[in-house]
């Protein structure tokens, strides 16, 4: 069987959002019996059809590079976490909705991989939205998941909701909301299944039919990282 090309999209976030149970999910279309904290990086692979059901239709590997760790984590994991952002095509962020912090904790997150070198400021304005324009010029692309949707109450749906809406658009990005225990939430036609797969086709158009290649610099794009197969690694 001939190998196959490949995409490589971080998976950032808050300890305890939801992460590793998110991309169970997307990989295995099986909810995570029993999540545990992530120690460094753990690896997964989706199958993705790029532009399923047009002449154009080829298969791709996505790589989900499940990164542990916090924004408030020391200077010295920081630096150790960078090694996980080279050679990146895409992003997911993941917030837990019932969770404010978690979401406002994105744009460190997102600087942070996006700007490798220098420190991220996770500066808010007074209102809580963020800094849209730190956002305006990037290429590499963002897909926003709120997770846990079904654990906020009625009465505060709509206003959560709202609130996400706002912070993908400062992201630039679509979003999705769910309930990582429940497949449902990502079935097949789904408005979110049609995001999702929308978000895999414009990775792989930036990294192989762009001219530019749109990737965060760093080593040459690589197959491994440590040798053998990527699927279920973890880094310690």
């Amino acid at each position: 069987m001939a190998s196959l090309d490949r995409v490589k999209v971080l998976v950032l976030g808050d300890s305890g959002v939801g992460k590793s149970s998110l991309v169970h999910l997307l990989c295995q279309n099986q909810v995570l019996g029993n999540p545990s904290w992530t120690v460094g990086c753990s690896v997964d692979v989706r199958v993705h059809d790029y532009k399923e059901g047009t002449p154009e239709e080829k298969t791709y590997y996505i790589e989900l590079w499940d990164v542990g760790g916090s924004v408030g984590s020391a200077s010295s994991v920081k630096s150790t976490r960078a090694v996980f952002y080279n050679s990146v095509n895409g992003i997911i962020l993941v917030h837990d909705l019932t969770n404010k912090k978690s979401s406002q904790n994105l744009n460190r997150w997102s600087s942070e991989a996006l700007n490798r070198d220098s420190v991220p400021t996770g500066v808010l304005v007074t209102n809580g939205d963020y800094d849209r324009e730190q956002f305006a010029e990037n290429q590499i692309p963002l897909l926003v998941i709120g997770t846990k949707l079904d654990q906020i109450h009625d009465t505060k749906r709509h206003e959560v909701l709202i609130r996400t809406a706002f912070l993908a658009e400062d992201f630039n990005a679509e979003e999705i909301n769910l309930d990582c225990t429940n497949p449902r939430y990502l079935a097949a036609g789904s408005s979110n299944a049609v995001k999702l797969s929308r978000f895999f086709d414009k990775v792989i158009e930036k990294r192989y039919f762009s001219r530019d290649s749109n990737q965060i610099p760093g080593f040459p794009d690589r197959k491994r990282f440590g040798g053998g197969t990527l699927k279920n690694l973890h880094y310690d």
